[in-house]
């Protein structure tokens, strides 16, 4: 996952800072702008890190299933497993919000291209 993260950082030119922490929500946020755009990578950058509880984020199922289903949506294979992974530690409740937050993602993105 580092790699991934590193490389939209690179990709988006944001520096890296020394400062752990705040590179971490650097890095987040650099993820979450190209999540805006579209890019699978990174919807599954930030699946992992809401998976693990990494990078700045509080570990949370409902939303890394979110980015897991998006990138295996768009494709990502790995994603779809990842996303299996998770359903398991999960309720049916709790993936089907990560499915609705999933859809609200969406939406969003085609009010944003309209």
């Amino acid at each position: 996952m580092e790699q991934g993260f590193i490389r939209i950082a690179a990709a988006t030119a944001q520096p890296i800072a020394i400062d752990h922490e705040r590179n971490a929500d650097l890095l987040v946020a650099a993820c979450l702008a190209a999540a805006a755009q579209g890019d699978t990578a990174a919807y599954y950058d930030l699946g992992v890190a809401y998976s693990t509880g990494s990078h700045g984020v509080s570990c949370d199922l409902i939303e890394a299933h979110k980015w897991f289903n998006l990138a295996a949506v768009a494709g990502h294979e790995e994603s779809a497993w990842c996303r299996a992974d998770i359903a398991e530690e999960m309720t049916a409740r709790e993936i089907a919000e990560a499915q609705r937050r999933a859809r609200e993602w969406l939406s969003a993105g085609a009010r944003r291209a309209a």
